[in-house]
């Protein structure tokens, strides 16, 4: 089995007690079995703390909850998302009184934020919020607190219950929630979205992906496939003779979350074919990337179809 290693933070990576080489966003790997139970320690900078785990067929199958674990081809990604700091004392990184709750968001290891009212919740949030900003407005009437943690955007309601947190590039606040939202694609693309409010929870009334510039001739595959994932119009990138089954689409690829770049290894097997990997969940923090592969022609897509 080929292993690669993934880390969102640069590393060093140890198997078996030996330096095995640097880890960060780029993908190093090595060959090894399941069954000779490797054990695998990855030791960040910044004074964080290192994880470790024991490569055998358990962690193949449940991976610890720091790791996101990709299987593919008999292959497996290990991408480790997030490492502990060393230091855990309580930090408060704010704290306010809002419609009698006590909102308060703090560093323990990872970042917190607790409310206390008719009921209590602890929630943890994105390191983004580690240095934030506050402020109430006012959604559909109601008063909510907003905070804003890098490009992160958290929404609490009068209750005290978080009903929004997710990256955004803007927000609008007034009879409704109006967001827009950058996705890391090929095409810079950007979902517009609208939100109603009742006073529990918002719900999502309108949805549009636009794409911010065209894709390169030789990165068009990975632009189609982005656009199906993020509800974009990806019918565009399809021939005439294709474009009566575009509604197929999304049944035929299934529910999958993101779309990835095949390994090097997956050239050498099957040649330079315009190809990307679908990213499906199979259960906690466990995924299985499937291929699929277009044919081309005139720059418009004329065949979909599984890679074998």
């Amino acid at each position: 089995m080929r292993v690669y290693f993934l880390s969102c933070a640069p590393a060093v990576l140890k198997l078996n007690g030996l330096y095995a080489g640097s880890v960060d966003g780029f993908e190093r790997h090595v060959e090894l079995d399941p069954a000779d139970r490797i054990f695998a320690e990855i030791v960040p900078g910044d004074n964080m703390q290192a994880v470790n785990f024991f490569l055998d067929e358990k962690f193949f199958s449940s991976p610890p909850p720091f790791v996101d674990l990709y299987l593919a081809d008999g292959d497996a990604f290990v991408y480790v998302r997030e490492y502990s700091a060393k230091d855990v004392k309580i930090e408060v990184v704010f704290q306010t009184r809002f419609n009698g709750n006590l909102i308060t968001v703090f560093s323990q290891g990872g970042i917190y934020l607790s409310a206390e009212g008719a009921e209590y919740s602890l929630t943890p949030l994105p390191q983004a919020f580690k240095q934030l900003r506050a402020e109430k407005r006012t959604l559909c009437g109601r008063d909510v607190l907003v905070l804003y943690g890098g490009n992160m955007l958290a929404v609490i309601s009068d209750l005290g219950k978080i009903i929004f947190l997710n990256a955004v590039e803007s927000a609008e606040f007034g009879d409704e929630l109006k967001t827009v939202t950058p996705f890391e694609t090929c095409t810079a693309a950007k979902a517009q979205c609208t939100y109603s409010y009742d006073g529990e929870e918002l719900t999502l009334i309108e949805s549009v992906t636009a794409e911010s510039r065209p894709p390169e001739a030789d990165i068009l595959h990975f632009a189609f496939f982005e656009s199906i994932l993020t509800c974009g119009n990806y019918a565009d990138y399809l021939d005439a003779s294709l474009k009566a089954k575009a509604g197929q689409l999304k049944s035929y690829l299934g529910k999958f979350v993101s779309v990835t770049v095949p390994p090097e290894k997956f050239y050498a097997l099957h040649g330079e074919i315009a190809a990307a990997g679908l990213v499906y969940p199979k259960s906690r923090n466990l995924y299985e990337i499937k291929y699929y592969a277009v044919d081309v022609e005139n720059a418009k897509i004329t065949n979909v179809y599984p890679v074998e």
